[in-house]
C-alpha cells in the first residue's frame, strides 16, 4: 500500500510539474488577475499590472470579484439546498479561494459531485492540491477550454452522471467567447447533454453600470495579448437561458441576486440561475 501511495505521489508530481511547464507567466490571465483582485497571492507581475490599470479608472472592479464571488456562494447553497442538486459542473473554475464551489456544495450536501474545468495551468496544479473532496463525495478536476464543450462533458461523465440533474455553471467565462454565435452553440452543447432538473448558472460582465469605464478597461484588456473578452446586454446574456426557466430574481446584477444580507450595491457583473423543466 505504501509503495502505491509513493507511486501515486510521484505520478501527481510530474503532472504538476507538466502543467507549470506551460505556464507563461509575461501575459495576463483572467484566473489570476482575480486571484489579485480578491486579495490572492497566486499571480505574477503581469497580472498585477494589467490589474492595476483597470483599477486606476475602475476601483469598483475589486467589489465586482467579491460580490461575483459571494453570488456563487449563494447560489451553489440554493441548489445544494432547496433544489436538492448533488452534481456541478463548473468550468471556468479560476484559483482556489475560499468557499469553492465544492466546499459550499459539500458543507450542505457531504454527497455532492464537483467537476472543475479550466485551461489555466497554475489554475489545475492548485486544484490537484487543495480541491480535495468529502469522503461522501467526489471532486475531479478537467485540463480544457470552454471552446471545446464536447470533450468537457466526455471527462466530466467519468465522474458525473448525466441521467441525474446536474448544474453546468459558467461564471465569468462565457465573455471570453466572444463570437456570440460560438458563445450560444456552446451553451446549447452543455445544455443539451443533461436532463430535465437541471440548472444553469451564468455571470457575465456588462456595460449597464459604468459604460465607459467598462468599455476602457476591456479594450485594455485586449490590447494586453491576453485572451480577448467581450462585454454583452443583459438581452443577450438572457439569451443563453432560451428555453430554461429563470428562477426568482431573474437575471440581476450579481449582487441583487438573492442577496441575503450581503451588499446589495450594483455591480457590472450580470448573473441568473435557471432549471431546465422537463
Amino acid at each position: 500500500m505504501l509503495l502505491i501511495q509513493q507511486a501515486e505521489g510521484v505520478l501527481v508530481a510530474d503532472q504538476m510539474n507538466d502543467q507549470l511547464a506551460k505556464l507563461d507567466t509575461s501575459v495576463a490571465h483572467s484566473a489570476r488577475l482575480w486571484n489579485y483582485l480578491l486579495g490572492g497571492k497566486d499571480n505574477f507581475a503581469a497580472d498585477r499590472a494589467a490589474a492595476e490599470q483597470v483599477l486606476a479608472f475602475m476601483p469598483e472592479l475589486v467589489q465586482s470579484a467579491r460580490f461575483n464571488r459571494e453570488f456563487l456562494g449563494r447560489a451553489v447553497r440554493h441548489l445544494a439546498g432547496e433544489a436538492g442538486v448533488r452534481q456541478f459542473l463548473d468550468i471556468g473554475t479560476g484559483l482556489p479561494t475560499a468557499d469553492n464551489t465544492h466546499q459550499v456544495a459539500q458543507a450542505t450536501a457531504p454527497d455532492s459531485r464537483i467537476v472543475y474545468v479550466d485551461n489555466d495551468p497554475m489554475v489545475l496544479v492548485h486544484a490537484r492540491a487543495l480541491l480535495t473532496s468529502s469522503p461522501e463525495g467526489a471532486t475531479d478536476y478537467i485540463d480544457a477550454d470552454v471552446s471545446d464543450p464536447a470533450r468537457i462533458l466526455t471527462e466530466a461523465a467519468k465522474t458525473l452522471d448525466f441521467d441525474r440533474p446536474v448544474a453546468v455553471m459558467l461564471l465569468g467565462i462565457l465573455n471570453f467567447v466572444v463570437d456570440d454565435d460560438q458563445a450560444r452553440e456552446i451553451v446549447t452543447t452543455l445544455t443539451e447533454a443533461v436532463p430535465a432538473g437541471s440548472y444553469l448558472v451564468i455571470s457575465h460582465p456588462t456595460r449597464e453600470v459604468n459604460p465607459e469605464a467598462v468599455d476602457r478597461a476591456v479594450a485594455m484588456w485586449n490590447d494586453g495579448g491576453a485572451a480577448p473578452m467581450a462585454v454583452r446586454d443583459p438581452d443577450v446574456i438572457a439569451r443563453f437561458f432560451d428555453g430554461w426557466e429563470l428562477i426568482e430574481p431573474g437575471l440581476v446584477t450579481c449582487s441583487h441576486w438573492r442577496p441575503d444580507g450581503n451588499d446589495t450595491t450594483p455591480a457590472s457583473e450580470y448573473a441568473g440561475v435557471a432549471r431546465k423543466a422537463g
